[in-house]
């Protein structure tokens, strides 16, 4: 068996090559046919290589959508250097826009642009003021793009680079202002280059399976068929969901990954309760649970195929892959603990209880942001199991459920530090203590009399004879 596993890994390891090799010689190939420096060719592949190292850390990066933004730009704009139009005319801010929106990352919107410039400056006669001009789009459109939620940001975006890059045109020309019409086409360009960005948008997401942070708002959005099930189907769930967020959305701010993705994750991460609502803790009555009339096994079945018919919700409704793994990963490979128990208390003889088909199937959490969401999951719930939510108990809890899940192997796959579960714990404490804190007990009103006013105080300079004839 692992001579066979050894085999298959080796036999991989030659396909990738292979891959990698072709894709080179692709390269060689079309740079030797535009008559562009070889150099270039050396560069791009380089580029490529950096790319499929740096992209395991990047939700949804693929490296052949990145080469596919990059031949889609580079074929227009050269035609446009081939038709001897002027450079003033070629998208610049058009990819650095794009890319930052696309996958969140400034890194790869700057070394793709560059890459971009380069190949360009190669093929131009204007070299330096076209790299110059490629640089600035590169630089202040994703700076001004990164991390943004409205279309407005992004057209904000494109103006004031486009004025930047005018305002560079006059430096290059050491303050000489001649033909005032180029400085309006720079601007002019980089404003258009926004729009068209924000209305090729929705097909860049659907082509690539991403999903951005103008999407994910529209998400959040409480008249989605989705969430207007779970208000009235499982209303339990829904405000389960809401805590949920609010907690995923603090612990992610602190720790430095996409608060706005974990939050409309937890939104959705238990829409496959929609199926069986009342077999779910949360939208039970007290004094009842369904579970008391089936065998632990079944119970477990129902619980933890929730994942499952979870996962078919989100795929007709069209939640994107991102969402999906949170649906997916937000148990992890946990242990349905309770039904495990109940199983192993009805045990008899002759029988066998194992222990891994009491577990979701997983996966486990691969990025802080499901990780979390995971970590909010269980803690809210155990949190409101508690019946004196005092400060020191939800702060004892918050540790001793995030050490359960650390110890059993759950954020393994994940890139959380200890030091980043220390400040996780320290959101859920502060959050959770706000809203399960214990409240005082206000006395209620009898015969129609307020028990809380207090009696009017004795008048001292009353005479004793007022005194006698009012008791």
């Amino acid at each position: 068996m692992i001579k066979l596993f050894a085999k298959l890994s080796a036999n991989l390891k030659n396909f990738k090559a292979a891959k990698a090799a072709l894709f080179g010689a692709g390269v060689f190939l079309i740079v030797y046919f535009l008559q562009i420096n070889l150099v270039i060719a050396l560069f791009l592949v380089a580029l490529y290589a950096y790319f499929k190292k740096r992209c395991l850390n990047i939700r949804s990066c693929n490296a052949l959508n990145l080469v596919f933004l990059f031949l889609l730009i580079f074929t227009l704009c050269y035609f446009i250097l081939k038709e001897r139009w002027p450079i003033f005319f070629l998208p610049f801010s058009f990819l650095p826009l794009l890319v930052t929106l696309l996958f969140s990352s400034l890194e790869l919107s700057l070394i793709l642009n560059l890459a971009l410039a380069i190949s360009l400056a190669a093929y131009s006669a204007n070299p330096f003021a076209l790299f110059l001009f490629f640089l600035f789009g590169a630089v202040f459109a994703s700076i001004f793009t990164f991390g943004a939620r409205r279309r407005t940001t992004v057209i904000r975006a494109g103006l004031f680079t486009g004025i930047l890059q005018a305002a560079a045109l006059v430096f290059l020309e050491h303050f000489w202002i001649g033909q005032p019409l180029r400085y309006l086409i720079l601007a002019v360009n980089s404003l258009a280059c926004s729009v068209i960005v924000l209305g090729a948008l929705p097909i860049f997401e659907y082509l690539f399976n991403n999903i951005t942070n103008i999407s994910l708002l529209e998400l959040a959005d409480f008249h989605h068929p989705l969430l207007q099930r779970m208000i009235m189907e499982a209303p339990g769930t829904y405000h389960h969901s809401l805590v949920v967020g609010n907690l995923s959305e603090s612990a992610c701010r602190a720790v430095g990954a996409n608060a706005l993705l974990a939050r409309i994750g937890a939104y959705y991460h238990d829409i496959g309760k929609l199926s069986k609502p009342g077999y779910f803790s949360e939208n039970q009555e007290v004094s009842e649970s369904k579970h008391d009339n089936l065998t632990p096994t079944i119970s477990k079945m129902i619980i933890m195929n929730h994942v499952k018919e979870g996962v078919e919700l989100a795929k007709k409704y069209k939640l994107g892959a991102a969402l999906q793994d949170f649906i997916q990963e937000h148990h992890g490979k946990s242990l349905v603990y309770y039904f495990y128990r109940r199983a192993l208390e009805a045990l008899e003889e002759d029988h066998e209880v194992k222990e891994e088909g009491f577990r979701y199937p997983g996966p486990k959490p691969n990025t802080k942001e499901t990780a979390v969401v995971l970590l909010a999951d269980s803690v809210e719930a155990a949190t409101r199991a508690l019946k004196d939510p005092s400060p020191a108990k939800v702060e004892e809890l918050v540790h001793k459920v995030i050490n359960n899940k650390f110890i059993d192997g759950q954020l393994d796959e994940c890139d959380l530090t200890l030091k980043d579960l220390e400040k996780i714990s320290a959101v859920f404490i502060r959050i959770l203590s706000g809203i399960y804190h214990s409240r005082i007990s206000y006395p209620e009103e009898r015969n129609g009399q307020n028990l809380n006013k207090k009696p009017a105080k004795e008048n001292p300079h009353q005479s004793q004879k007022d005194k006698k004839s009012n008791p």
